[in-house]
C-alpha cells in the first residue's frame, strides 16, 4: 500500500521530480502506479513494462550516483477526471557539469485510483534540434508518419 496520496497530477508530477532530483528510488516508486500496465522509456533506451521493470531501472539511474538538476518547461495538460496527460521539456543540468544537456521532450500520464493521483506512463526523447534556416537550391525533405 502507498503511503503517499497526490490529491492532483500536479502534485503527483512535483513528487516525481523532486524524486528524480534527489535520486529517491522509494519516493520516486511512490509516485508510480503498483501495476502491471505501467510503462516507461528513458530517452534512448527500450520500453519498458511492469512495476519491477520499471523500479529496476531507476534503481540503476540512481545507482550512478549522479545528482540532477531538472527544470520543466513548456508544459501542456491535457486533463480529465480519471487521466491526465502532461507533455513537457526536462531541461536537465548533471551536477558537475557546468553546460546543460539538449533538452528531453517527455509525456508523463497520471492515473486517478483509490489512493490519489499515480503515474502510469512517463516517455522521455532527445528533444529535437531548433531547425536550421533551409539553404538556398536545396529542397526540404518530406517527412511522413
Amino acid at each position: 500500500m502507498k503511503k503517499s496520496t497526490f490529491p492532483t497530477p500536479q502534485d503527483a508530477e512535483a513528487a516525481f521530480y523532486e524524486a528524480l532530483e534527489a535520486g529517491d528510488l522509494e519516493a520516486m516508486m511512490e509516485v508510480w502506479a503498483e501495476d502491471e500496465d505501467i510503462v516507461c522509456v528513458h530517452p534512448g533506451g527500450p520500453r519498458l513494462a511492469g512495476y519491477d521493470e520499471v523500479r529496476a531501472s531507476w534503481a540503476q539511474i540512481f545507482g550512478s550516483g549522479q545528482r540532477l538538476s531538472v527544470h520543466v518547461s513548456n508544459q501542456v495538460v491535457l486533463s480529465g477526471m480519471m487521466l491526465a496527460v502532461h507533455s513537457v521539456h526536462e531541461n536537465i543540468l548533471v551536477q558537475g557539469e557546468t553546460r546543460p544537456r539538449a533538452p528531453v521532450a517527455a509525456t508523463n500520464v497520471y492515473l486517478r485510483t483509490g489512493n490519489g493521483w499515480r503515474m502510469i506512463l512517463h516517455h522521455g526523447s532527445p528533444a529535437p534540434q531548433a531547425p536550421q534556416a533551409p539553404r538556398a537550391g536545396v529542397e526540404s525533405p518530406k517527412i511522413l508518419h
